[in-house]
């Protein structure tokens, strides 16, 4: 069975207070053995330490979610530099823009996305990425920072804004939506892209695939996004696994962290 990371998961998240255990024995039965947990806002990282602290192989991602606004402040930036101290974050993230979600002041989120940004730069860390109708934005900070590099997760934008990131070093996070027959766009993107800037990813509870409509999503169904990817490229599955988990683990360090 291939190995697979899920490079996205919210694992902390109350969707899964009453049978996490089961949920993480399930994904390494369907071969996910590896798993990055991003934070979404302050009260959420001494929870996702906890959690990777008892596994060895889910690790950390510390930062504040651009939907998660109203619960943010600009000590909070500060804190972040503070709790990245001991070295167990494996990336900056879950940051970004969202300009879908009404009601979320767009100078704002900026404020706080620059200045994660810096901060991962001078920590030397990858950053994950968070770009709901603001890709163009996104990545336009993202080269005028420089020095970065990172995963955009969820990608759903063009050709032209796939081929962007990958010239600037960044992968494209692809999860439950592939799996998804309408979603041609994405699908003709995956086909083609170079394969050594694609990861996996659940991004669960949220984002199930085309089999798991309507219901909470695990990592396990990573295995099923790997299939639909395969299938997508005319490629072995175990190639795609191979190559998705090298990416994984060379962009968030995992090799030394495990060592």
């Amino acid at each position: 069975m291939p190995k697979l990371v899920d490079s996205h998961v919210h694992l902390d998240d109350a969707a899964f207070a009453i049978d996490r255990g089961a949920v993480i024995e399930r994904a390494t039965l369907a071969g996910v053995d590896t798993m990055i947990v991003p934070a979404v806002d302050i009260d959420s990282w001494p929870r996702i330490r906890a959690l990777c602290a008892n596994h060895a192989r889910i690790h950390p991602a510390f930062g504040l979610h651009p939907v998660f606004l109203p619960h943010h402040a600009p000590a909070h930036v500060d804190a972040l530099s503070s709790w990245l101290d001991d070295g167990s974050a494996v990336a900056v993230g879950e940051i970004g823009l969202d300009f879908h979600v009404a009601g979320l002041d767009h100078e704002l989120q900026r404020l706080y996305f620059v200045r994660q940004l810096q901060l991962a730069r001078e920590r030397d860390l990858p950053v994950i990425v968070h770009a709901r109708g603001a890709l163009e934005e996104v990545s336009l900070t993202l080269r005028r920072t420089g020095g970065l590099r990172g995963v955009v997760h969820s990608f759903s934008g063009s050709e032209q804004q796939a081929r962007q990131l990958w010239e600037m070093g960044f992968h494209l996070g692809i999860g439950g939506p592939i799996t998804y027959e309408r979603a041609q766009r994405l699908r003709r993107i995956v086909a083609q892209m170079p394969i050594e800037f694609l990861l996996l990813e659940s991004d669960a509870p949220d984002q199930p695939g085309a089999a798991h409509r309507g219901q909470r999503n695990e990592p396990a169904y990573v295995a099923e996004v790997l299939r639909c990817v395969a299938a997508l490229r005319g490629e072995p599955e175990a190639d795609i696994a191979t190559a998705t988990r090298a990416n994984a683990r060379r962009l968030f360090d995992l090799d030394r962290r495990s060592a």
